[in-house]
């Protein structure tokens, strides 16, 4: 009930996942100067390693949804699973690219919601050049972010889950949130051997302060927009408690070259992970 009444009025008659509240949702994330701004670091990030490909090969985005990655990166391919709000309709788990045809392998708030995360690297393993990417944007695991994502967040957080995967139905919300620190932090060691030719090259936390104050893509804002500035510098002082509150984090796995050896840059933190910067 709670969570209904923050939901924003704009969306909250429309059908979750239909393309009109994907449109709504894309006008609310512009009219958030906070969570614009976050979207805006993520969309860089995203770009940035798609620059750091060498040698050619499609962008291609997965779950494109309410974003706008195409403002920062003009030549991406978008799709989604909902038809009518991407370039393409592509499940990831069978994409449809001839093999080493595709540089990067970009994701905002979307590997959670990948069933079977396990084809999913297959098919990136696949379709990826030699020293191609996947970046992604996705939940992180800090005690607010579990706190968050556990327990008020409609989409599922399960970090005891044993799979790589999910029961599904065909609902938008079908999902673990928990899956990336799952699948490239818990189960790091299960992940390089399975999938030997991926390393995880780094991860970063993100701005987060913001984000949840103005009620991130869905919520009611309860930063007045005049004080954007002002809640935006308080956002960069915050930086310092990331490892503890942070909400989201920036994940690139790069496709290793023909030769070279598996090596994740980073050891495990206290935490049991990789090592985690900021992203500034």
């Amino acid at each position: 009930m709670a969570m209904s009444l923050l939901t924003h009025p704009d969306i909250r008659a429309l059908e979750l996942g239909s393309a009109g509240w994907f449109g709504a949702q894309r006008e609310l994330i512009r009219a958030k100067p906070l969570v614009k701004g976050c979207y805006d670091l993520w969309y860089r990030c995203l770009r940035e390693d798609v620059e750091s490909v060498p040698g050619e090969g499609i962008a291609v985005e997965l779950g494109s949804g309410a974003g706008y990655l195409r403002e920062f990166l003009p030549e991406v391919v978008t799709s989604d699973v909902v038809p009518g709000v991407a370039d393409m309709v592509i499940d990831g788990t069978d994409m449809p690219f001839e093999d080493e045809t595709v540089r990067a392998i970009l994701l905002t708030h979307v590997f959670h919601h990948m069933a079977d995360v396990r084809q999913f690297l297959r098919e990136a393993e696949r379709v990826l050049v030699p020293g191609g990417v996947i970046s992604m944007v996705d939940c992180a695991h800090t005690a607010l972010s579990r706190l968050f994502f556990g327990r008020l967040h409609p989409e599922p957080y399960d970090h005891s889950a044993e799979q790589w995967c999910f029961d599904t139905g065909s609902h938008m919300l079908d999902s673990n949130q928990a899956l990336s620190w799952i699948v490239f932090f818990r189960d790091r060691e299960r992940f390089e051997e399975e999938f030997p030719e991926f390393r995880i090259e780094r991860v970063g936390y993100l701005p987060w302060l913001g984000y949840l104050l103005s009620g991130g893509a869905n919520l009611r804002n309860l930063v007045p927009r005049s004080a954007s500035s002002i809640f935006s510098r308080v956002d960069v002082a915050s930086r310092a408690l990331d490892r503890y509150c942070a909400i989201h984090w920036h994940i690139t796995v790069r496709r290793l070259q023909r030769g070279e050896q598996c090596r994740s840059q980073g050891r495990a933190d206290a935490g049991g992970g990789m090592a985690v910067r900021s992203v500034l």
